[in-house]
């Protein structure tokens, strides 16, 4: 069983023990350790081989005995440089198999859990319904929410993320290898057989760069997410929706067919804030291969469908609309009406099969027979499923062919929707000088989407989004360059605007800008075009970085409520874009959670949010986990939609509360962040936002503009903390802050507040993550990289750091962090030893490169290596 965590002044120390539950999990983390080990004996040498393992065994003992870090710096200070680039990816290649075997263990607990027969598993579809049920929701509660339920995730390229699609494939591999022992019922020739592809894909991973030398193009980043797109969320679509459907029927006793409730969108190819990569070009570029993939998946489904449907004329019945429309498509095709065998005379839905494969070839490449659109490639579908039906073909070929047509209803002829998004100071730049390069550039923007939507048709574009909305005027911005381009169709600018508000600032200011927008009667005229619906984009990561993770929860939180209010009050039905990243204080942790906890009204049935680099690998990398983070967020939705929380009485002196405290973080987050003269340059000393601004990791640059923190991006700022183990951007602030509210408010009102509402629970379950997932005693080895300077610092963080521990345990009544949270105590606890080396490795790396002036090659790739395996030890980027 589990070990109990002892109180210590290090919330996370305790021996690795696994539950009873775990022990497949252990097996298949210690094979794949031997088989890492084996196969660094025999790539590099068992002279190094026995010191990365003495290494890890001193990174063990340090952890379980508390010991200092001293022992295994004096180690790691004698690594040479070309050792030191193996040893990162040796213990990086540790993560991975690690990160991979807990992966299958997650589909291995959903099967135990479905063999049992002891209920839904928590959240799944089939238990959110009952649920729901359970509080009385109906069947016709639930059949009017359909129609406008929309979960839409948005996948954006990541400046900081961008693994090989040939890695990606190897770690595939070796999931199914693992996958199919999972129950531990192969044969000893079977296994042996799993053991050396894993070898194999190990080896081949070893010998192989986790990434090109060259900065990624946006070419490449399409065809990054296009992987995630085509490989995982194309495939396991119809299964969520099976699960929906089979969930309602359980639940309610009738068969309702859920509707489109899932798309996707993505940035890749859109996003034009601070990417001068990004433009007209990439907008067409985008568009054209994100529909070469999608009917290349079509035509692949229709070459499975190809050997189902074998149905003959003398044997089914086939209905006459089929007839009339595969003569309807022969006359159409003319030449692809011979290549029909002979064979297929008596077979009538191959033959139509046949054809509507053309129509795709067809239409990939704009030839005479193209489809339309989308909806006629399903027309022809429904065609065929109503014949299989009235012919007795229900168990004959429908199921297999309704898996294509929920895909092509989600999927149409676009695969995900293109969002497109630019910076308030260039549309305003362009609108002052019409014969800029600014002005032309933006203006070819505009065009290239009204041609787009004639070509790939209106579902291709998700919203324009304007980042760093401040006024009324910032949106107006866009339907006039629209205008001025000839973006326009029947007198309409045929484009939903999204305000993005960003720092705390905006985000006070957003009702205001709103309540303005509304009632301009140009915008009240675009808005009626618009079916009265208007999108509004929260930014989790500047805000963050602009006044520290709670009073960025804080401030979001009051903006989503005040523009429910605005909304109800206007007819205008808002819908807000959470622009999450993967960290707690970009906004990430549980998603599930944070939709829970959003105020009252402001879901009603629509979820948008960002999912960006490691965040998509980690949530969509395995079918079998997408399939589980898509139905819990759908849960999600429902259950906020249809059953939101009673209003709480307590809910204004809650509100009085949080915003003290959330003043209170701010203040002291800024007074060190923004408002030190020193913190830069501590910053650029103890955390390696050098090496990290010069990685190759996106086409995006890491910076708006010169200048500053504030220009600097939010990702690799997160990032830059991240790597030196502070997590800082996650927690700095909300320590004192905690310590005044119970100072001010006792510590049982307090208490009450962070068990009874949703929002400040959600917020410390956050917090906690950020804190547990910290090392003060690693990154106090950083620190001493600034010099004279970092001890003073140092001495700072650490006593805010202390001080968020302590309330945060006092007011929850325990004595260590996560001791609720025995799997991701697991989690942490399984690569801290691997990762403590490759940190420790790095400040020693860092400090030969800068004391050489930064311009050893041989130390930069090094380094290079050190940033991979660390983020693959903490699991996130930025």
């Amino acid at each position: 069983m589990e070990s109990s965590t002892p109180a210590s002044d290090t919330p996370l120390r305790d021996s690795l023990r696994f539950a009873d539950t775990d022990t497949l999990l252990r097996d298949d983390v210690r094979k794949l350790g031997a088989l890492v080990g084996e196969m660094l004996a025999d790539q590099t040498s068992p002279a190094f081989f026995d010191n990365v393992e003495t290494l890890r065994r001193e990174a063990i003992a340090r952890r379980e005995r508390g010991l200092p870090v001293d022992a295994l710096t004096a180690r790691l200070q004698q690594v040479s440089t070309t050792d030191a680039e193996a040893l990162a990816r040796a213990f990086a290649t540790y993560f991975r198999a690690i990160n991979l075997a807990e992966r299958v263990h997650r589909i291995r607990r959903r099967r135990d859990y479905q063999r049992a027969g002891g209920g839904a598993q928590p959240g799944s579809l089939a238990s959110t319904c009952a649920q729901l049920q359970g509080d009385g929701v109906t069947l016709t509660d639930l059949e009017h929410l359909l129609p406008v339920l929309r979960i839409e995730p948005v996948l954006t390229a990541h400046p900081t993320e961008s693994v090989r699609r040939a890695l990606l494939d190897k770690e595939h591999d070796i999931v199914r290898r693992l996958v199919a022992d999972i129950d531990r019922t192969r044969t000893p020739d079977e296994r042996d057989g799993d053991v050396a592809r894993i070898r194999q894909a190990l080896t081949t991973a070893w010998q192989t760069a986790e990434a090109s030398p060259l900065r990624p193009t946006v070419a490449d980043e399409t065809a990054h997410v296009g992987f995630y797109l085509g490989e995982v969320l194309y495939r396991v679509l119809p299964a969520l929706h099976r699960e929906f459907a089979s969930a309602i029927e359980e639940t309610w006793g009738k068969a309702v067919e859920p509707g489109e409730f899932l798309r996707f969108a993505t940035w890749v190819g859109g996003d034009m804030d601070g990417n001068p990569n990004v433009g007209a070009e990439t907008l067409r570029a985008t568009l054209a291969s994100q529909r070469r993939r999608v009917l290349t998946l079509y035509r692949r489904d229709l070459r499975t469908l190809d050997k189902v449907l074998t149905q003959t004329l003398d044997r089914a019945e086939v209905s006459p609309e089929l007839r009339e429309r595969i003569s309807a498509c022969k006359a159409l095709l003319p030449d692809a009406a011979p290549t029909l065998s002979a064979r297929y005379d008596d077979m009538p839905y191959r033959q139509l099969l046949h054809l509507v494969d053309a129509r795709l070839a067809a239409t990939m490449e704009e030839a005479p027979g193209a489809y339309a659109g989308a909806d006629e490639f399903i027309a022809d579908l429904d065609l065929i499923d109503a014949s299989l039906r009235a012919g007795r073909g229900e168990h004959a070929g429908s199921e297999a062919l309704w898996r294509v047509r929920v895909r092509a209803r989600s999927f149409g002829f676009h695969l995900a929707a293109l969002d497109l998004r630019q910076d308030s100071a260039v549309h305003e730049a362009a609108l002052a000088s019409p014969t800029s390069e600014v002005a032309v550039s933006t203006l070819a923007v505009f065009a290239a989407m009204h041609e787009a939507r004639a070509r790939y048709g209106t579902r291709a574009f998700g919203p324009y989004i304007i980042s760093m909305t401040r006024s009324a005027a910032d949106v107006l911005a866009v339907l006039t360059l629209a205008r001025l381009a000839g973006c326009v169709e029947e007198g309409c600018i045929p484009i939903d605007v999204a305000p993005l508000f960003e720092t705390i600032d905006d985000l006070r200011a957003a009702p205001e800008v709103m309540r303005a927008l509304f009632a301009d009667p140009v915008y009240r005229r675009h808005l009626e075009t618009r079916g009265n619906r208007q999108m509004v984009m929260l930014g989790y990561s500047d805000s963050a970085k602009d006044g520290g993770m709670l009073s960025s929860r804080w401030n979001l939180q009051r903006t989503q409520r005040v523009l429910t209010e605005l909304a109800n009050e206007t007819g205008v039905r808002i819908v807000f874009f959470h622009g999450r990243g993967g960290t707690v204080s970009r906004g990430g942790g549980n998603s599930v959670r944070a939709v829970i906890a959003a105020p009252r009204g402001s879901v009603e049935g629509a979820m948008r949010l960002t999912e960006q680099g490691e965040v998509i690998h980690r949530k969509y990398g395995i079918r079998a986990l997408a399939l589980r983070n898509l139905e819990q967020l759908t849960g999600a939705v429902l259950q906020a939609s249809l059953r939101p929380r009673s209003p709480d009485g307590r809910e204004d002196a809650w509100r009085m509360m949080i915003t003290a405290l959330a003043d209170n973080a701010r203040a002291h987050y800024r007074a060190l962040v923004h408002e030190d003269h020193g913190f830069v340059e501590y910053f650029r000393a103890a955390t390696p936002i050098d090496v990290i601004e010069r990685l190759q990791f996106g086409s995006r640059p890491s910076r708006r503009r010169d200048g500053g923190i504030d220009q600097l991006r939010a990702i690799p700022w997160v990032f830059a903390w991240s790597q030196n183990r502070s997590q800082l951007t996650g927690w700095y602030g909300v320590g004192i802050a905690l310590e005044r509210g119970i100072a001010e408010y006792g510590l049982e009102a307090m208490a009450t507040m962070a068990r009874d509402w949703p929002f400040f629970a959600a917020t410390l379950g956050d917090l906690e993550v950020a804190l547990a997932t910290a090392d003060m005693d690693i990154f106090e080895c950083y620190s001493r990289l600034a010099g004279s300077a970092g001890a003073g610092y140092f001495a700072r963080i650490r006593d805010e750091y202390a001080r968020a521990c302590g309330a945060l345990l006092r007011l929850r009544g325990k004595d260590a962090l996560l001791a609720d949270d025995y799997r991701l105590r697991l989690a942490i606890r399984l690569r801290n030893p691997y990762v403590d080396p490759i940190s420790l490795l790095q400040v020693d790396l860092l400090r030969r490169w800068r004391a050489g002036d930064r311009e050893d090659d041989a130390l930069f790739i090094a380094l290079k290596e050190t940033v991979n395996g660390i983020a693959a030890g903490i699991q996130h980027t930025g």
